[in-house]
C-alpha cells in the first residue's frame, strides 16, 4: 500500500474509533445538512472537547474551510450507531490497524475495544485473525490462484454448510 492510501487508511481507522464515544458521550444526532450555518473552529472545538474531552491532534490539522464539514461527516459516520456493535467494530480495528501495521491505531483501537468491554482473549483472537488473513492472501496472491475458481469453490463451500447445517435442522426435528 503506498504512503498515501496508508495515511488515509490510518486516518479513517482513527475516525472509525470514534465511534465508541458517542453512546458514552450523550452524542445526539446531528442537524440536517443545510439547516444551521457553518460552525466556526472555535464551535467545532467545543463540541469536539464535549464529546471527546480534547481536540484530537490530528483534527488541528484540518484547514478551516473544511473542518466543520469533516467533523459533521465523522459524527455521522462514525459516531451513529451502526449494525456493529461498538465493540466489534473495535475489534475489527484492532484487526485491520495490526495489518496495516499503525501503531497510532493499533493503540487507539486496542484502547476503545477494552473500553466496550473486550476481553484480552478477544483481543488477540482478532490479532490471530488478522494475521491468518494477512498471510493466507499473501500466499494465494502470490501463487496467482485462478480468481474465478476461487470464488466458485468458496461458493460451492458455503452451498455444502448450508445443507449439513439443513440436515443437522433436519434431524433435530
Amino acid at each position: 500500500m503506498n504512503t498515501q492510501k496508508s495515511n488515509w487508511y490510518s486516518t479513517w481507522l482513527i475516525v472509525t474509533a470514534l465511534a465508541l464515544i458517542a453512546p458514552l458521550s450523550g452524542f445526539s444526532q446531528p442537524e440536517k445538512q443545510g439547516s444551521s450555518p457553518v460552525k466556526s473552529r472555535t464551535e467545532v472545538y467545543a463540541e469536539m472537547t464535549s464529546m471527546l474531552g480534547l481536540v484530537p491532534t490530528f483534527m488541528k490539522s484540518i484547514p478551516d474551510s473544511t473542518l466543520a464539514l469533516e467533523w459533521e461527516l465523522m459524527k455521522r459516520v462514525q459516531m451513529e450507531p451502526g449494525p456493529i456493535p461498538n465493540k466489534y467494530r473495535e475489534l475489527i480495528g484492532v484487526a485491520a490497524s495490526a495489518a496495516t501495521k499503525c501503531q497510532y491505531c493499533v493503540f487507539f483501537h486496542t484502547e476503545m475495544a477494552r473500553l466496550n468491554g473486550a476481553t484480552d482473549a478477544e483481543i488477540e483472537d482478532a490479532l490471530h485473525y488478522a494475521k491468518a488473513t494477512s498471510g493466507w492472501s499473501t500466499y494465494i496472491n502470490g501463487s496467482q490462484i485462478d480468481i474465478k475458481a476461487f470464488k466458485a469453490e468458496v461458493k460451492e463451500m458455503v452451498e455444502y454448510a448450508h445443507k449439513q447445517a439443513a440436515a443437522k435442522e433436519k434431524e433435530k426435528k
